[in-house]
């Protein structure tokens, strides 16, 4: 584990300081989870998007024709 220095507003730092003596946790480890929290969810949203871009059976009509706008059903 490495230490790092934050600048944050005070009344961050207020809330922060708060809601680890909530959670009954240290500041240092609470932020350090929501950093934690914050990674796994983006990583997941990429793999996501990446899953979605990859997969092109739903860009795939089967060898049907697309079916055409028919300007008198709206």
């Amino acid at each position: 584990m490495k230490n790092v220095t934050i600048t944050v507003e005070d009344a961050t730092l207020e809330w922060v300081r708060i809601e680890a003596a909530r959670r009954n946790t240290s500041v240092s480890r609470l932020v350090g989870e929501m950093l934690t929290d914050k990674m796994q969810h983006d990583d997941a949203y990429a793999r996501a998007q990446r899953d979605w871009v990859a997969d092109t059976s739903s860009f795939s009509s089967g060898g049907k024709s697309y079916p055409t706008r028919d300007l008198n059903n709206g």
